[in-house]
């Protein structure tokens, strides 16, 4: 259905007027992946420090997996501010993260990187989300990189302004009820309730051999 003309709600079912479709998604293309809310569940008023705490959303491992057939690029960007706070540790976000990554390869997907901020949200520094520090650093890892062909999926309204800001189509999945209100005054592309949404609303028009959602 639309929604404000410009915005779309996808409730898991492909649509013959797909806006995705629209873009000719190809290998070309980057995915930008949030991380608590859309990879994994968050825990409210702390932060997953741990493999244990670590916990997929369901259906993400086999949604990476189909997109990791589609993109050329798959990148991780993640607000991390509990190691500013002195709550956690670079190792252990590290060992978190290579949880992460081994789990998702596991099940045949792929994360060609993974940046993370870990400084606190009051110093305003460059690599935390909505500021785009960390997309330009991507970008110089992987020069193919167009912000013009990626796409920004996220949970937080940060993850729309970052998004935005660099011109990339965005993908807001709504687990913030708070957040409603401020999405509503931004130019998002597409609505979801989770990452699997998108795995059949994008398949009608790509070009890949594989046209079954996992």
């Amino acid at each position: 259905m639309t929604v404000d003309g410009r915005r779309w709600t996808v409730d898991g079912k492909v649509q013959a007027n797909s806006p995705l479709g629209g873009w000719t998604v190809d290998s070309s293309w980057t995915l930008f992946l949030d991380r608590d809310g859309v990879i994994n569940h968050r825990i409210p008023g702390s932060y997953v420090m741990e493999i244990e705490a670590f916990k997929f959303m369901e259906g993400v491992r086999e949604a990476v997996r189909y997109f990791s057939k589609i993109f050329g690029r798959i990148v991780v960007v993640t607000n991390q501010q509990g190691i500013g706070k002195g709550l956690m540790t670079d190792a252990q976000l590290a060992r978190v993260h290579a949880h992460m990554r081994e789990q998702v390869e596991l099940s045949g997907g792929r994360l060609d990187a993974i940046y993370y901020c870990p400084k606190l949200a009051k110093d305003n520094p460059e690599c935390r989300k909505p500021n785009v520090g960390m997309a330009l650093q991507s970008q110089a890892d992987f020069p193919e990189i167009d912000f013009q062909k990626s796409i920004m999926i996220g949970d937080s309204i940060t993850d729309m302004q970052f998004g935005l800001k660099l011109g990339m189509k965005t993908v807001f999945i709504q687990t913030k009820p708070e957040d409603a209100t401020a999405a509503a005054t931004l130019p998002i592309d597409i609505y979801c309730q989770k990452l699997h949404d998108l795995v059949g609303y994008l398949s009608p028009k790509l070009q890949h051999n594989d046209t079954t959602t996992p």
